[in-house]
């Protein structure tokens, strides 16, 4: 155990090296950002290590080294380097297609490259205790159907991105035991288009709805070396509420329509849900590594939509959502063909948390298989090349949204290529 005073130090020196990780971590993020805007197909965005990702997602009963940041903050302190820099990123090629129910209209989205991106950097401070920052990209949402659709007036397009940056610190409580925890600092940023039913000589009207705001929240794990083989993990993430105060709304009408449709801002509310994950890995050998993971997303914490307007003339929008909770199955497997090669399989099988009646092309959800593969080069002892490919193919899903008699069938797919690096000294 350590003294009151022995512990304080510890945690200055924490605090001082979190302060210059996050520096670096900042410019970082920001080139990458400069380089393409960070979009992502889907609401929830489990592409957090390009490692991982060819295992399934798979990693909370595993230790990752600086990539636990995101998995389990429990299992940072197993870190076998004194040091560790990990990042990446991922290339999102999404289609969606719908068929408006009781005709033969049918019309493909064109969505955009998205590129969601990982940083991590993870630091020993003595043989119990290790600290780091992480910054990713777990949700976003960017889809776009276009100007002329026929579903224009629920959604034309839209981008949602949400970056958090997490410092942690992790303590190794014995051989078998550790814990960790950390304060997640979640930045958001949206922007949405959609068609207003009043014409004028430029056809139909429209509003803009855009907005950034900031929120915080919280992660924690355990991990448990139960033998050799058998580890066990099990992380929390805290859902983070986005309220936005101060949004813009831009219309465009008919100048006969304008003084009922004055720009203003707007408030609204989204949450990016919380999860409670259960891992386990099993090292069968020294070449093979089984693992599996049990996530359960809290997705019923979004119940509604609803946009305030401060100008009186605008009527306020609320639309219900009530998404239902889910449980994520992933399962993994990982060969260490050589000591240069590693091979990586996995699956995973996504639930939507729609509810019937309440399916919107804004979000056109459905259950959604996953299947992965992976390799990583490791040219030097330190450094070393992660490489994942992903397919997933969403279930066919008849149905719409109630409260605006809208009905279709949807067919979504999506091919995901990730790339990461790692150096570890």
């Amino acid at each position: 155990m350590f003294a009151g005073a022995e512990i304080l130090t510890y945690f200055r020196a924490l605090s001082k090296s979190i302060c210059k990780y996050m520096r670096s971590l900042f410019i970082i993020s920001v080139l990458a950002l400069m380089a393409g805007t960070m979009r992502a197909e889907g609401y929830q965005v489990n592409l957090q290590s390009a490692r991982q990702n060819g295992m399934g997602h798979t990693g909370t009963g595993l230790r990752l080294g600086a990539a636990s940041l995101h998995f389990n903050p429990g299992a940072l302190s197993f870190m076998t380097a004194d040091t560790e820099f990990s990042g990446g990123g991922t290339a999102v090629f999404s289609n969606n297609t719908f068929q408006k129910a009781g005709s033969d209209y049918v019309f493909e989205s064109d969505n955009p490259v998205s590129t969601p991106f990982y940083l991590y950097g993870a630091k020993r401070f003595n043989e119990r205790l290790v600290g780091g920052l992480s910054v990713t990209t777990p949700f976003g949402n960017s889809l776009v159907w276009g100007d002329d659709w026929d579903g224009r007036f629920l959604i034309q397009d839209i981008a949602l991105k949400a970056i958090f940056v997490q410092p942690t610190v992790s303590y190794r409580l014995n051989e078998k035991w550790s814990v960790g925890a950390g304060l997640v600092f979640a930045y958001g940023d949206v922007l949405l288009n959609k068609a207003l039913p009043v014409q004028g000589g430029e056809g139909d009207g429209r509003v803009e709805l855009s907005g950034k705001t900031t929120s915080f929240g919280a992660n924690a794990g355990i991990y448990f070396q139960a033998s050799e083989a058998l580890s066990l993990g099990l992380s929390y993430r805290s859902t983070v509420n986005m309220e936005m105060d101060e949004g813009e709304a831009k219309f465009t009408v008919p100048a006969s329509l304008r003084a009922q449709f004055p720009n203003t801002t707007f408030s609204a509310a989204m949450p990016m849900p919380g999860s409670i994950t259960f891992g386990a890995g099993w090292q069968v050998n020294e070449r093979l590594l089984l693992a599996a993971d049990v996530q359960h997303v809290l997705w019923s914490s979004y119940k509604d939509l609803n946009f305030e307007f401060e100008a009186d003339e605008v009527p306020d929008s609320y639309n219900v959502r009530n998404y239902e909770n889910t449980t994520i199955g992933r399962v993994g497997a990982e060969y260490l063909v050589s000591d240069l090669l590693t091979a990586r399989l996995g699956f995973a099988y996504d639930p939507t948390p729609i509810p019937d009646g309440l399916l919107t092309p804004e979000t056109p959800g459905a259950n959604k298989p996953n299947v992965t593969s992976g390799l990583t080069l490791k040219p030097s002892s330190k450094l070393s090349v992660d490489a994942a490919f992903q397919f997933i193919w969403a279930e066919e899903r008849s149905g719409g949204f109630d409260p605006a008699n809208y009905y279709g069938t949807y067919n979504t797919n999506a091919v995901l290529l990730s790339i990461g690096l790692n150096y570890a000294f």
